[in-house]
């Protein structure tokens, strides 16, 4: 029987849940993408659009359809000793006080963590009913309240160790050789199986909660690990290569997206004739951050040996001669609106005309779409301090970063998938508690069954979240922290990946927000100078982690002894 004398809780609970997953999407997601949109590899609008497949995808049909009640087991469910009005009110502060947070986060440019997040106040709840004595202070298997703290230095730390092998393989195994297109020609088809089999595990042990894939027996495992790294590999090399062959070294610019499906048969298609002129349009996007320094890929090419057979690490970096000038700010979607003024009272049909056409629609129009039209890196450039930052990391040949721009995407995407079949359980988790409370009338178990309906809603919601507000994240972890390129992008995303993947086999707590930072710091010290990096950026970033679990956790506590202790009639 429903608890309908608790209906206000319920709704309270169910308007928070939804703001949770608009936060993650907005704090969360953005951390898949970040780096693609900050390397130019991805517009802000295909970003959105991958990540809302990717998200859904991994939440609807691979994600939890049984959610841990109580995260990451910081209390017990003793302590609520059978009552479901009071665990019903614990879960619904417990996600009030995290969505709060996590909005005021988002606004203010902070990437937390949103399972540290959800954790701290779940922690906070604990201690008010039950004391301190209600809380797993210590490791307790990797499940405690001692691990949020050992992630703030394992997380960044491990993760930038692997970024950096990662890198420095990439820097000295292709970026830096005289001919470096050349090498990345070769190499492709062994960066394309490590990107694959090291995505694939990545969905197998992390964002398949529900298809159970990690109990498979470890033969069949490697066998699909491997076979999976090999298929990408060997379809990278009919497909992919003859493609960004046809655009790097004949500059064919009449080349289109739905070409790539042709595969062997582009190695006899014709470039046009002023295809390597000097003057002709490039086949390959301008994936610079300072656009007054030129690169190797600027002159057109006609076969690989007459790529520039300079050393590109001293022939691709200078100093910036002119200073550096801000970005104007974007032309304001709303401008024609000040075109139409009012005369008289605003309810004469006339004016009521006027608002309805030139100011609501333009205004909605703006409101709906902003957040996949802001140049992000228009943000970044009003920051007059990045560009000496960013002088002293290297500008590679543009046309071999050009190449790990769609590894970066394939490694973007596949995480993108794994966060949403795994760390939407973050906003869906408690209200899937919350709804099983109300709905049946007895206190919720160690898990909870997820019905369909909420994991829709949930991802639909992160989507949201994402297109709407992601930029604001993205602007701080892109460009704003270190010079970003496909190579390092690609980088610093898959040594994220192969954190992440480990952590979860050895039981280390670890965050996806952390991670992807402290891969960013790892590869920007692979450009031996530490003044390549924005250290005053992460300290900020750093200052949100620490004080997301006091701030929650007092938040949420106070909260639920203010409501449990209030006078009543």
């Amino acid at each position: 029987m429903a608890l309908h004398q608790w209906d206000y809780l319920f709704a309270f609970g169910t308007i928070f849940a939804a703001l949770d997953a608009y936060n993650i999407g907005a704090n969360d997601v953005a951390n898949s993408f970040a780096t693609s949109v900050g390397s130019r590899s991805l517009t802000l609008l295909q970003a959105s659009l991958a990540a809302a497949v990717m998200e859904f995808l991994g939440g609807v049909l691979v994600g939890a359809r049984v959610s841990g009640t109580i995260k990451n087991s910081i209390i017990g469910l003793g302590v609520f000793q059978g009552n479901a009005g009071v665990q019903l009110l614990a879960f619904t502060v417990a996600i009030t006080c995290s969505a709060s947070w996590l909005m005021v986060c988002t606004r203010y440019g902070w990437p937390v963590s949103t399972t540290y997040s959800i954790v701290s106040a779940i922690a906070g709840v604990g201690v008010a009913i039950g004391g301190a004595d209600a809380v797993q202070w210590g490791w307790n298997d990797g499940k405690g309240l001692a691990t949020i703290f050992a992630g703030f230095i394992i997380a960044p730390a491990i993760s930038a160790g692997f970024a950096s092998v990662v890198y420095l393989i990439t820097k000295y195994g292709v970026l830096v050789r005289k001919n470096s297109l050349r090498a990345a020609f070769f190499g492709s088809p062994i960066f394309f199986f490590t990107v694959a089999t090291v995505m694939t595990m990545v969905i197998i042990y992390k964002g398949s909660p529900t298809l159970n894939l990690d109990d498979l027996p470890g033969t069949t495992l490697a066998a699909a690990i491997v076979g999976t790294g090999a298929v990408v590999a060997v379809l990278s090399v009919l497909f992919w290569l003859p493609y960004v062959y046809c655009k790097t070294v004949r500059n064919d610019y009449t080349l289109r997206f739905y070409h790539f499906f042709l595969g062997p048969l582009l190695w006899r298609r014709e470039a046009p004739a002023d295809a390597l002129d000097p003057g002709a349009r490039s086949a390959v996007p301008d994936y610079r951050v300072r656009k007054d320094e030129p690169t190797t890929a600027d002159a057109g090419s006609g076969c690989f040996s007459s790529l520039d057979d300079t050393d590109n690490e001293k022939g691709s970096q200078s100093d910036i001669e002119e200073p550096h000038k801000p970005v104007a700010p974007e032309p304001s979607a709303l401008a024609n609106i000040e075109l139409h003024p009012l005369e008289g009272p605003w309810y004469l049909p006339g004016n009521l005309w006027i608002i309805a056409r030139h100011k609501s629609l333009p205004w909605m129009r703006w409101a709906l779409t902003r957040g996949v039209l802001v140049d992000v890196h228009a943000m970044q450039d009003r920051d007059n301090s990045l560009a000496e930052i960013h002088k002293h990391a290297v500008q590679y040949d543009n046309k071999t970063e050009h190449l790990y721009s769609f590894i970066q995407v394939v490694t973007a995407c596949t995480a993108s998938f794994a966060h949403g079949a795994n760390d939407l359980g973050n906003a869906v988790g408690p209200y899937s508690a919350i709804y099983a409370i109300w709905s049946s009338g007895q206190p919720a178990g160690k898990n909870t069954d997820t019905p369909v309906w909420i994991l829709v809603a949930g991802a639909a919601l992160l989507v949201l979240g994402l297109a709407t507000y992601g930029y604001n994240i993205m602007a701080v972890l892109g460009n704003k922290l270190t010079l970003h390129s496909p190579s390092r992008g690609y980088s610093m995303e898959l040594g994220a990946a192969i954190t992440v993947l480990l952590a979860s086999q050895y039981g280390i707590p670890v965050s996806t927000t952390m991670c992807i930072t402290g891969a960013t710091l790892g590869v920007a010290m692979c450009n031996g100078d530490w003044r390549s990096f924005n250290w005053k950026q992460l300290g900020w970033i750093v200052l949100g982690w620490v004080i997301t679990v006091p701030v929650v956790g007092v938040l949420a506590g106070c909260t639920m002894g203010i409501l449990l202790n209030a006078p009543h009639f």
